[in-house]
């Protein structure tokens, strides 16, 4: 008999916020990398949205497709000042 995979978590990540982002580290649990951006966009203000850096265990990265397990994901806002 085959199981459901159905609800079951497949990925569990950190994500940090960083600089002007006030708001403590979360551990999301997600079935695929897809729905990685989704439950991130619950978290963060719409003005940081098109504006962030990602980095996924210290590397900058363009997209969520190799995330695996255990990744740490950091938010990194626009860097201003003089």
């Amino acid at each position: 008999m085959m199981q459901s995979l159905v609800g079951e978590v497949k990925l569990k990540v950190i994500v940090k916020f960083l600089g002007p982002i006030t708001r403590e580290d979360v551990v999301l649990e997600v079935q695929s990398d897809s729905e990685i951006k989704e439950k991130i966009k619950k978290y963060i203000d719409k003005k940081w949205l098109d504006s962030l850096a990602v980095a996924v265990n210290d590397k900058i990265v363009h997209s969520f497709d190799e995330v695996k397990d255990g990744d740490v994901i950091s938010l990194l806002p626009p860097v201003c000042g003089g």
